[in-house]
């Protein structure tokens, strides 16, 4: 996969957690999870961007590093929206694989370019 695509692909993680967040029932822990969830998601996607726009080797880990932890959190919180009722979790299975998958590309990413150092 390039760069550019999975630039498309976290961006369009990103996209469907706003989506899922916007879906959400007004009551407010549904909607701080919610706001939580896209800034999180969102995240994801623009701190990628920046990695694939480092000026060194160190500072790609960094960022990846970043993109990690951010993808980790919207699995969290996708998590806390099923535990909680607050939606299927059917409805987020498809969700959640793709957060899984972009991040286990993301760990697999970090541990290429720490082996490069």
């Amino acid at each position: 996969m390039t760069r550019e695509q999975f630039k498309t692909r976290t961006k369009a993680f990103a996209l469907r957690a706003i989506k899922v967040a916007e879906s959400l029932p007004a009551d407010a822990s549904a909607q701080i999870i919610g706001r939580q969830l896209i800034r999180s998601a969102t995240s994801t996607a623009a701190n990628y961007r920046a990695a694939v726009r480092s000026k060194s080797r160190a500072d790609f880990v960094a960022k990846m590093g970043i993109v990690e932890e951010e993808c980790d959190e919207s699995l969290f919180w996708l998590e806390l929206l099923t535990d909680t009722g607050e939606i299927k979790p059917a409805s987020l299975t498809s969700l959640m694989k793709e957060g899984d998958e972009i991040l286990s590309i993301v760990v697999a990413s970090i541990k290429t370019a720490c082996r490069g150092s």
